[in-house]
């Protein structure tokens, strides 16, 4: 018959099996954590950001385009400043009244971009860059005219008394200018894609 263990011989025996086991779970992969549905506040969070990276490389398009064709660089700004200050906007010359316009228009498209990341997460997640193009062509078009033809068309009049953003603004210069910001959002939408926080265990 075996004599019973030593109460210290047991405990040290005890601690090595601790050891061990702290050793094989340290070795095994941590489980990869996952939403249970489509991320929404992800998406929109990082499409929120990353509208930001849109509205800029539109409003760079028209700066440099406007230059081109000889007119002041921030006409587009000024154009845009006349829903909430109306037809006195067209002469503004201020740096400071400017550059809140441009805060204001990279504003409305981080407010955008919330609605192309989403859209694209949705509907294209896995997709060519071809297709991310054409998806967000399509988009870009389609918030162009709603905003154009059935918001600001009879909303501006309304509360301003005239109809300058969509009189001043060319058919295709509005129609590229959403386009450059929809085609951007379409190359960027991989900066904002979900993916599982990994853990690297060191093997032993």
């Amino acid at each position: 018959m075996t004599a019973p263990l030593d109460k210290a011989t047991e405990l040290e025996q005890l601690r090595e099996r601790v050891s061990q086991l702290e050793a094989e779970v340290e070795r095994e992969p941590a489980p990869e954590w996952q939403p249970p549905k489509f991320y929404t506040a992800y998406y929109a969070t990082t499409g929120f950001l990353l509208g930001g990276f849109g509205a800029a490389t539109s409003l760079l398009f028209n700066v440099v385009g406007a230059a081109l064709v000889g007119k002041y660089p921030l006409e587009l700004i000024r154009v845009y400043l006349t829903f909430p200050l109306g037809e006195k906007a067209r002469q503004i010359e201020s740096g400071m009244t400017l550059a809140i316009g441009c805060c204001l228009y990279l504003g409305t498209g981080m407010l955008l971009g919330m609605l192309f990341q989403l859209t694209l997460a949705r509907f294209a997640p896995r997709a060519t860059l071809g297709k991310r193009l054409a998806i967000a062509s399509v988009l870009a078009l389609g918030v162009w005219i709603v905003n154009f033809y059935f918001l600001l068309s009879w909303l501006q009049p309304l509360l301003f008394g005239g109809n300058w953003i969509v009189q001043e603004i060319p058919v295709w210069v509005a129609a590229l200018t959403h386009l450059v910001f929809g085609w951007t959002m379409a190359v960027v939408y991989p900066l904002g894609e979900f993916r599982p926080y990994r853990v690297d265990t060191e093997q032993a």
